[in-house]
């Protein structure tokens, strides 16, 4: 093939695109003040400093609230880059919704800056817990790039299942609705925009992964009780915004189907193998990313779990 100019500029300028690209948040407004944070829909990988999650924040007259603060310094100051292009108003609170590294390990960066910082009890027992192994997966992860940091957990703490928030004249509540995919996480509910910011009991656009740790069960009942609350818009911990509608098909559908299915197999003596093989075939959740390697993976656990339960 003969190199033209015309060719070999081309060749530079596509050469030059791919170098420049680099990792973004893509900022979705959810409603009003409302905004979501979309992450990576994968893995987390050194490229997406472990954001592969749905943070989301809230304008306020004076200034900014931010749910889920990133796994690390360096994507919480993404984060922070992000929301100066929506707005220059400074990040004054911030609240984690959730126990696992994405959506708290960044609280330094922005209580260093003088945020203030809220959470359940729970989900600050829950952190502490999990710590450890968050940080060894950061430091795998990220590698060469990764830069020695103390985690820092949220100076608030609420005891109760339903707290109310007045912050800068937005009435929220931060509520524990059950235990889901990690022990101990939350929900922050706005009221009067009708948004939930459900952490990880919600995923959209991606399959749910049910860990070691998770309470399948409780999961499921869990979904529901936050589908009691009056609702236009979620935001989920994994994915894009949605509906009601939208949730109850990539996430409610499939805990509901994973509950019945597996425990008609658990109380009719069936085996793990043949329970796994059973369900294996499930195209209504086909479209979800991961299906293919973390279907069986989830049927396996809720198997687990069922045949355990007293």
């Amino acid at each position: 093939m003969k190199i033209t100019p015309k060719l070999l500029l081309i060749l530079v300028l596509g050469m030059f695109s791919k170098v420049g690209l680099a990792f973004t948040l893509e900022t979705v407004n959810v409603v009003d003040n409302v905004y979501a944070l979309i992450g990576e829909i994968g893995p987390r990988t050194p490229d997406n400093l472990l954001l592969n999650n749905t943070q989301g924040f809230i304008e306020t007259e004076t200034g900014v609230i931010l749910i889920s603060t990133g796994a690390s310094p360096q994507g919480a100051k993404l984060i922070e880059q992000t929301i100066k292009k929506t707005t220059s108003k400074p990040i004054k609170w911030i609240i984690n919704v959730g126990s696992q590294d994405h959506h708290w390990m960044g609280n330094g960066y922005f209580i260093n800056k003088g945020a203030k910082s809220f959470a359940l009890a729970k989900t600050i027992t829950n952190q502490k817990i999990h710590v450890d192994t968050h940080m060894t997966r950061l430091k795998g992860v990220m590698a060469k790039n990764y830069q020695a940091f103390t985690p820092k957990h949220a100076k608030t703490a609420f005891k109760a299942d339903d707290n109310s928030l007045n912050i800068d004249g937005i009435k929220l509540h931060l509520i524990w609705p059950g235990n889901g995919h990690f022990p101990g996480d939350g929900v922050l509910y706005y009221p009067a925009k009708k948004v939930v910011f459900s952490g990880d009991f919600i995923y959209n656009d991606r399959l749910l992964g049910v860990q070691p740790y998770s309470k399948v069960v409780e999961w499921q009942k869990s979904f529901h009780n936050i589908m009691k609350l009056d609702l236009n818009h979620i935001v989920p911990g994994h994915g894009y915004p949605s509906d009601k509608q939208g949730v109850i098909k990539s996430t409610g559908n499939y805990l509901d189907f994973l509950i019945i299915n597996v425990k008609a197999a658990v109380d009719d003596w069936k085996e793990l193998a043949e329970t796994v093989d059973k369900l294996s075939d499930a195209p209504q959740f086909a479209y979800l990313k991961f299906y293919d390697s973390w279907h069986k993976r989830n049927i396996n656990r809720t198997f687990i779990e069922l045949e355990g339960a007293p």
